[in-house]
């Protein structure tokens, strides 16, 4: 009977093995695409529909309830999306330690910031404040 080892000497002498994590980080990936697909459809379609009306119809378009829940839905998927794509560019190209936490850091920050600003506006109109 004939047996391959995909694993390195070295590996399997230190019990080290997977650390589990791609999977995860790949099916999130994969999940928000799927999502982002159908909701990128509405709110193109949602804007084409709207290229000449005033502030106030846009507004009362963004406070309508369902038109608030599935803006924020496309809003946490993109920018999810987006942060779960930066880092593996960032993960992949970038070699230098320091760097690459500095790099991850920067993104992080500024992906949550601007998350969470668009998030805040769609409720602030959506509550009409």
């Amino acid at each position: 009977r004939c047996t391959v080892k995909l694993r390195a000497p070295l590996a399997t002498a230190r019990g080290l093995g997977s650390a589990k994590e791609g999977t995860h980080h790949f099916w999130n990936q994969r999940l928000t695409a799927i999502v982002l697909v159908p909701m990128t459809l509405w709110i193109m379609v949602s804007l084409v529909r709207m290229t000449n009306v005033d502030y106030a119809t846009v507004t009362q378009w963004i406070a309508a309830p369902l038109n608030a829940v599935l803006l924020l839905i496309f809003l946490l998927a993109l920018f999810y999306h987006a942060l779960l794509g930066v880092q593996v560019v960032i993960e992949d190209y970038i070699h230098s330690e320091w760097q690459k936490i500095a790099c991850l850091i920067l993104v992080k920050f500024t992906i949550l910031l601007t998350g969470l600003t668009s998030v805040l506006a769609v409720i602030k109109v959506f509550l009409g404040l």
